[in-house]
């Protein structure tokens, strides 16, 4: 989410919001964090809101694809899954949705700062643990569109293309991870809603409680284990040397595991899954090491990258060699 100009946006933003709801914009502000849109805190004269645009230039598919962002929130609107109400919609290009601004705190309490106090760290991680089953619970059937069903086996192919496409010496052992996963690919249970980044740093919290799950732009209908296995990765700050903290009291990845099942069945081991859980973020951080270094995008904080790699990589590898 890039400081791009707002000058195509600004204006149909405030123009929609006086129209059709009688407020005039009296903020624009755009923020900072990601990559996958154009992401704007709108003030009114009664409320502030958050506004997600397709950035100028770019094809509205995929992660850049704000209205189906916008249409899985609506179709939640309704359950126990906290997410932001949607206020207008703008189809034109670049298009663009408008959200309330919930207020809380989106911190992974082993990667961001500041850092979180442990008890309230442990007490949020609990309880996304709960919320997580009342996702994977909503039916399918109720949304629109909703595309392709991801198995096990097209998550391993999808993070497979991305691992690939990594230099060899920045994900040493890569490939013979990618290679043990592939040995043994678990059959696909019933398919379900999925967030596809689910952790705390994609939750608004309002002390311990979520109040808005947040970042839609993977969702997908597809096995709850792969969302459940990728969660689990941040329960442990080790995972992340020289980039992460070690976090007293936080829950085990057995304890939040066994949260889910209280509240809905989960067959089988999560070995597997949790085994690519490490290689989907070494992927990832091997691809952003990889843009560092050509010069495409420029953050010295990447070359911090290479010993959690190397840690996400050889603890996936230990897993499925046991």
């Amino acid at each position: 989410m890039s400081a791009a100009p707002v000058s195509t946006v600004e204006p149909r933003v405030a123009e929609r919001f006086r129209a059709e709801r009688g407020e005039p914009v009296t903020g624009f502000e755009p923020l900072l964090g990601g990559h996958s849109g154009l992401t704007y805190r709108v003030t009114t004269d009664r409320a502030r809101y958050v506004v997600k645009a397709v950035p100028d230039g770019r094809t509205p598919i995929g992660r850049h694809d704000m209205l189906r962002q916008a249409r899985i929130m609506r179709a939640l609107a309704d359950t126990a899954v906290p997410v932001p109400r949607i206020v207008l919609e703008d189809a034109d290009q670049p298009a663009w949705f408008a959200m309330e601004l919930v207020p809380g705190e989106s911190l992974e309490p082993v990667l961001d700062d500041p850092a979180v106090e442990p008890e309230l760290a442990a007490a949020r991680m609990r309880r996304v643990a709960d919320v997580l089953p009342l996702l994977h619970d909503v039916d399918p059937a109720r949304i629109t569109d909703p595309g392709e069903t991801l198995t096990p086996a097209d998550e391993l192919a999808r993070w497979a293309r991305t691992m690939n496409a990594v230099p060899p010496d920045l994900v040493a052992g890569g490939q013979h991870l990618l290679d043990l996963l592939a040995r043994d690919i678990p059959a696909p249970i019933d398919p379900v809603l999925v967030h596809g980044d689910y952790r705390l740093g994609n939750i608004l919290c309002a002390g311990t409680e979520p109040a808005a799950l947040i970042d839609w732009e993977i969702w997908s209908v597809g096995d709850p284990r792969v969302e459940l296995g990728w969660f689990l990765v941040f329960t442990d700050g080790g995972n992340f040397p020289g980039v992460g903290r070690a976090v007293p009291g936080l829950p085990t990845a057995a304890e939040l595991v066994e949260r889910y099942r209280e509240k809905r069945a989960l067959p089988g081991d999560l070995t597997w899954f949790d085994a690519l859980g490490r290689l989907k973020m070494a992927a990832i951080m091997g691809h952003n090491l990889r843009r560092h270094r050509e010069g495409r995008h420029h953050d010295p904080d990447q070359e911090k990258l290479p010993a959690t790699i190397d840690r996400l990589i050889a603890t996936g590898t230990a897993l499925l060699a046991r």
